[in-house]
């Protein structure tokens, strides 16, 4: 064989949008049907996380640029927090630039901002004493929370609106129930309520204490978003 020449057999190395596998009929898509999902999954979640999901969190990780390309192309960012092992969306927003807005400011509701407060106050404490995680009680967080409420035609309305706000965040992953009535709060807090907002919130809360009961609507934006609909 001369030098230089290539073995019998070889076949030049492509990348991997240039020898794209067909999935479906009619099929003009060139991504791997794991990167494929990988990506869907971003779109239709509000996060991927490396705890819940290790299969779909490595193949983020090993295809993290082109992944990021495709979101890029709808205008929206992606965000890898490898600390805590979650990934979220954020709609591209620009004063320089039209943006067409794919995503969607979810907002909680009052009943979901105050459940969100104390969940985040809670995690905040029994992380800065050093315990590897924070539970919360059902029944404690709804009296806390109750004392946010206008209660002069009774408690029951506000009691349905704080077991919804804990189901609402209980299926966006924010706090797992180990066992009846008890919940664990997961890393996710720190991402829907940073700190700087927690303390706007608190703050917001220690003035309203003084006027009573909240009658208005708190809400707070979370950092990662849904599809407009």
């Amino acid at each position: 064989m001369a030098y230089g020449s290539e073995p019998e057999g070889f076949i030049e190395p492509v990348s991997m949008e240039d020898d794209p596998t067909e999935l479906f009929v009619g099929d003009r898509g060139v991504l791997d049907a794991d990167i494929r999902r990988v990506l869907v999954q971003l779109l239709r979640r509000r996060f991927i996380t490396a705890e819940k999901s290790p299969r779909q969190w490595r193949t983020l990780l090993d295809h993290q640029a082109v992944i990021e390309s495709r979101l890029h192309d709808l205008f929206i960012r992606l965000v890898v927090d490898h600390d805590r092992g979650i990934a979220y969306k954020r709609q591209v927003r620009s004063e320089e630039l039209d943006v067409p807005v794919l995503l969607k400011d979810d907002a909680y509701t009052r009943a979901e901002t105050l459940v969100l407060v104390h969940l985040r106050t809670v995690f905040q404490r029994e992380r800065g004493a050093g315990e590897k995680s924070a539970r919360v009680d059902v029944d404690e967080l709804e009296q806390t929370v109750l004392t946010y409420f206008d209660l002069a035609g009774g408690d029951a309305a506000a009691r349905r609106e704080i077991r919804r706000a804990v189901e609402r965040l209980a299926r966006e992953g924010l706090i797992e129930e180990e066992s009846e009535g008890r919940f664990r709060i997961t890393p996710l807090v720190e991402i829907v309520l940073s700190v700087e907002k927690l303390s706007e919130l608190k703050a917001w809360l220690r003035e309203s204490a003084g006027r009573g009961p909240l009658r208005s609507d708190p809400r707070a934006s979370d950092d990662a978003e849904e599809i407009e609909e």
